[in-house]
């Protein structure tokens, strides 16, 4: 069974609904149905860890400085100093 919903949209947000059903020849309210579908998907199925959303990004991003991990306070405060 399907239910109907009524929703208030802006003005701005509308029209551009309407462009879009008008370039893909589809209804109104599939585009918001497709939209909506994406947007529940995308945010119900995100129950990962947050390192799992992030975990190629790591050492993705080189310092050059080999012990940056080990020593970040030194290299740290020696920035501060410089900028001081």
């Amino acid at each position: 069974m399907q239910l109907q919903m009524t929703v208030r949209l802006p003005d701005e947000l509308h029209q551009e609904i309407l462009t879009l059903a008008n370039r893909l020849h589809l209804k109104r309210s599939d585009i918001v149905r497709i939209a909506l579908e994406k947007f529940t998907k995308d945010n119900l199925d995100n129950d990962t860890s947050p390192y799992e959303r992030v975990k190629d990004l790591i050492g993705s991003v080189s310092t050059g400085i080999p012990d940056l991990g080990q020593e970040h306070r030194k290299y740290l405060l020696e920035r501060i100093k410089k900028d001081a």
